[in-house]
């Protein structure tokens, strides 16, 4: 990566050479011959680093160090001195310059400082950029329908980002808790409080209680010392201190052993923390999002759950609604999901079909919004054509249509069903899968093979193409 260099040098040699050799090494440079003639290119430059002489003609080196650090900032400045000026190059380095090179220069350590100060602007230029297209990809607009439920989601989430920003420096923001069936969205909740928030430049950090061994999240959270066991060569900082000053998601919390359940707990109470094999606890100011599919009331009950920290974390409960409840959210999220992965295939021209839409909305979705973005994504890669059918549909059975009834038979969906739409839905889905074998067709769907030709020409199918 290239950089832009300011030589603030009067030996006229000297700076030609230097800024021949950098050139040659792909980085853009400009020179002047003195302190005032580098303060007036500097705002159009721009320099990422200014190489900076200590004895100039007027302005000396150690006053124009701080009008450059006024004036740019970012730019490191390096200072360039005789051997026999060390002490003051010191001097420099304490009043904020980023380096010093002594003369006669040694042009591969030249070389070497410059590639420094190029690769550091690259790693911080590629954190700045993850670090904003997390946010502009985790805000309330990525939590997309118009169902009451998730209405009243996105104004409570609103609402709480709201009265956090108006809070007393130095007050912790509330613990909160998202709920909901696997595959919701919890996750894009989570990362809405905390974006939509006045933490949205701190870090977000995550886990998932679920994914390891009880004392491996231990660990992860809040790290140890070198010695603290066997196998601790060094030291490791946890989570908890890696969130400081932001956001640390504890996804699927129900699943968290009970003994690392009371030191979270303490977390929440203390606001502090103690990596393993420590003698000292640490304060830390981390905000906490915990996620749960599990009814943690029922944990509560059972012992799996401590109630003292269900009782903590609920201060904010949002609940994120299942997507069977969501009525015309499926039709739009379906659509929201086949233009993303239509953009990531290259196949712009995508679209549902009707019958598509009316198979998609009589489904149960027992996976949820995940299960949705799923189908949208094996139909954008699998649809021979444009069009989108319910034959390029791979819904679950799982799923059925209404979804199971503890009592037996089927549940009626909150939004009630269209029959003649299930009824299409069902027989185009049987066919699509059987290849128009109506035999087979027939027999997936407990009907007799004449049974099935009724419903065929009563519903004006036929083959595809």
């Amino acid at each position: 990566m290239s950089a832009a260099v300011l030589i603030v040098e009067d030996e006229e040699r000297l700076a030609r050479n230097m800024a021949s050799y950098l050139e040659r090494d792909g980085h853009d440079v400009r020179t002047a011959g003195g302190a005032e003639e580098g303060l007036a290119l500097a705002p159009g430059f721009r320099p990422d680093l200014v190489l900076l002489d200590l004895r100039l003609p007027g302005m000396g080196g150690l006053e124009a160090l701080g009008r450059f650090r006024e004036l740019e900032p970012d730019a490191r400045v390096v200072i360039m001195t005789a051997h026999g000026n060390v002490q003051t190059a010191v001097e420099a380095l304490k009043a904020g310059a980023y380096d010093y090179l002594t003369k006669p220069l040694v042009l591969r350590d030249l070389k070497r400082l410059v590639d420094k100060v190029a690769g550091e602007d690259r790693i911080a230029g590629t954190l700045s950029y993850y670090r904003h297209r997390e946010a502009r990809g985790s805000g309330l607009d990525r939590i997309v329908g118009a169902s009451p439920g998730l209405v009243r989601l996105r104004e409570e989430v609103a609402r709480l980002a709201r009265a956090e920003r108006q809070m007393a420096a130095g007050v912790p923001p509330p613990p909160v808790l998202v709920a909901g069936e696997t595959g919701t969205g919890k996750e894009l909740v989570a990362r809405a409080v905390h974006f939509e928030g006045p933490r949205a430049e701190a870090p977000f950090v995550e886990i998932n209680c679920a994914a390891l061994p009880a004392p491996l999240v231990e660990d992860e959270l809040f790290g140890h010392e070198r010695g603290a066991f066997t196998d601790a060569k060094a030291r490791k900082t946890g989570l908890v201190e890696a969130a400081e000053g932001g956001t640390l998601f504890l996804d699927e919390i129900g699943d968290m052993d009970l003994s690392l359940q009371a030191k979270v707990l303490r977390l929440l109470e203390d606001r502090r923390v103690r990596r393993l094999g420590a003698v000292r606890d640490r304060a830390v100011d981390v905000r906490i999002v915990a996620a749960t599919n599990q009814r943690l009331e029922e944990l509560v009950r059972a012992g799996r759950f401590r109630a003292d920290l269900y009782f903590r974390l609920r201060i904010v409960a949002l609940a994120v609604p299942p997507l069977r409840e969501r009525g015309e959210d499926v039709r739009t999220l379906a659509r929201h999901f086949l233009a993303q992965a239509g953009a990531r295939y290259r196949r712009p021209d995508l679209r549902l079909t009707p019958a598509a839409e009316r198979a998609l909305l009589a489904h149960a979705w027992p996976g949820n919004v995940r299960e949705l973005r799923n189908v949208m994504e094996h139909a954008a890669l699998l649809s021979p054509g444009a069009e989108v059918g319910p034959g390029h549909l791979a819904l679950s059975p799982l799923g059925g249509v209404a979804g199971p009834d503890p009592a037996g038979g089927f549940r009626l969906p909150e939004h009630g069903l269209d029959l003649e739409a299930l009824e299409r839905s069902l027989t185009e889905q049987a066919l699509a899968r059987t290849g128009w074998n109506v035999t087979a067709a027939a027999r997936l769907l407990g009907l007799g093979r004449d049974a099935l030709r009724y419903r065929v020409e009563k519903l004006g199918l036929g083959p595809p193409g």
